[in-house]
This record gives C-alpha cells, sequence and structure tokens, in this order.
C-alpha cells in the first residue's frame, strides 16, 4: 500500500480537552506515517469563521456551525465535545426560573456556537450580546446582560463566583430526547481525499487513546491551557469532555447530532441542510 502523504493545519481551541486530545501529535508521541501537522490555535468562535471559509484542512467547530459547512467537510466520528447529561450552563446573580429572562438581554459565546444554538431552543425570545467566553461572568456582575451562558471550564467554576443556575442545557436536551448534546466537533476538509480523510482521523484518534493511557503527563500539558484554573478542576473538565465518547462518538453521539441537527433546521435557526457525512475508519 502507498504511503499516504500530507501536510494538515490542525485547528482547535486553547482549552484543556483541546490539548488534552493533541497532546500525542503535538509532542510527536505518536507516528504520523507521512503526515505533518501544524497547530492553529484559536478561539472557537474564530475557528468556526475560518471553516466558513474552509480555510483549514482539520478544525475543531462548534456542531452548529458543522451543520452549515457539511458541504465542504466530513465529520471525524472521533474527537467530539459531548455532554452527556450536562453542557452550556444559562447563569445569572440571582435565582430566576428561565421565563423571567424572556425578551431580557444574555451574554453568548458566538452565534455559530453549539450553546447558542441550544439556548434558542430552549428560550427562543431573548435579546443577545455577543461577548467573548471568558468575559461572559463579568458581563452578567456588572449588569451588562441580565444573564449569561456559559461554557468551557466555566461550567464549573460559576457556583464559586457567586452566580446561580438558571439551566444547564445539557440536561434540558437530554430530558427532550434521552441523548447526549454534541456540542464541538472535529471536521476534515472532503478534498483531500478518502485515503487521507480516514488516515487523518486515524492519527487523531490514536492521539486520543494516547492521552487517556498516559493522562498524567497529557493533564500537565493540557493544564498550559487551564487559564489559570486548579489542577482539580482540569482534571475533572477533561474527564467531561475527552471520554470513550472522544474516542467514538458511537451510535447516541451520532443520534444526538442528527436529533439536533433536525431541530435547528425544524427552528428556522439553520437556513440549508446538507447531508452530513461521516469519516468511516
Amino acid at each position: 500500500m502507498p504511503l499516504v502523504k500530507a501536510r494538515i493545519r490542525v485547528g482547535h481551541s486553547p482549552d484543556p480537552d483541546d490539548a488534552f486530545m493533541f497532546y500525542a501529535i503535538a509532542h510527536e508521541k505518536i507516528k504520523t506515517d507521512g503526515i505533518t501537522f501544524s497547530h492553529v490555535i484559536e478561539d472557537i468562535e474564530s475557528l468556526n469563521r475560518r471553516a466558513m471559509k474552509a480555510e483549514l484542512e482539520v478544525t475543531a467547530v462548534s456542531a452548529f456551525l458543522f451543520f452549515e459547512v457539511a458541504d465542504r467537510y466530513a465529520l471525524m466520528p472521533c474527537g467530539a465535545s459531548i455532554g452527556e447529561n450536562y453542557g452550556p450552563v444559562l447563569i445569572a446573580k440571582r435565582s430566576i426560573y428561565p421565563k423571567e429572562l424572556a425578551g431580557k438581554k444574555i451574554a453568548v459565546p458566538g452565534l455559530h456556537t453549539t450553546a447558542y444554538l441550544a439556548l434558542k431552543l430552549f428560550l427562543p425570545d431573548f435579546k443577545e450580546v455577543v461577548v467573548p467566553f471568558d468575559q461572559i461572568p463579568a458581563a452578567v456582575e456588572s449588569g451588562q446582560v441580565d444573564a449569561g451562558l456559559i461554557i468551557h471550564e466555566g461550567q464549573l467554576t460559576y457556583a464559586k463566583l457567586g452566580f446561580k443556575k438558571v439551566a444547564d442545557l445539557g440536561e434540558w436536551f437530554y430530558e427532550m430526547t434521552k441523548l447526549p448534546l454534541p456540542l464541538g466537533v472535529d471536521v476534515i476538509r472532503k478534498n483531500l481525499g478518502k485515503d487521507v480523510m480516514r488516515k487523518v482521523t486515524k492519527l487523531l484518534k490514536n492521539s486520543i487513546e494516547y492521552g487517556l493511557k498516559h493522562r498524567t503527563e497529557a493533564l500537565r500539558y493540557a493544564l498550559k491551557f487551564g487559564r489559570g484554573i486548579e489542577e482539580k478542576t482540569a482534571d475533572v473538565f477533561v474527564g467531561m469532555y475527552v471520554n470513550d465518547a472522544t474516542v467514538d462518538m458511537g451510535k447516541k453521539g451520532r443520534e444526538g447530532l442528527k436529533t439536533l441537527h433536525r431541530a435547528a433546521l425544524g427552528s428556522g435557526l439553520l437556513k440549508h441542510s446538507h447531508p452530513i457525512e461521516f469519516v468511516e475508519m
């Protein structure tokens, strides 16, 4: 079998879970056999914008954004961040019912994020204010907005900061569907061809498996991307979003994605539908 060669730019966010997944590739812990990787590390909304132009060969994107670019990218069955009965958290300064936020200002981390899609499905009537994800707690605290939608490690730290949970959108999605909520996914450009797509997907899977088998060293690397959070918190966060479902999203993960896709179309939040293509290993 001929050696498959390619230069692959990989886009991922500066978060502990993404860093953990790519640790083995970034530190050459596994053989890549003709595939050369370079890393583009940006926040998820920046990666979403790049994906709309199909700039990178491989990239992490929000599941919501993937639906818009599924004509040019195929979904890698590994690398997904999936919330099994947990997900983005809607927070406020005081305990309130979700319906009290109808028509109010809510800080969201980006209009292409799955968190935003889930919130629009949960609470269709609100005024979105786009705020960088790590500045959302401050926007809520200052009163700039009435509530904020928290992603990443903020899901674990908001209570310590004195905020109240209004709703966990992963819990809500599970209650409605009995399925996990796919938040972020890794995708690969279709024009690379089937052989490269399969090989790169296999290498990412190998990298995730290496991290899970060598958790201590992978976590030590991932902590550099933890924005000052404690090792224990980073460990919990990585455990939430790097697990068996990250190695392979499986039947439930795929069903969760398809259910989210149908909901986005049915609500009118997604204007165009493209068939979802998975890279088959």
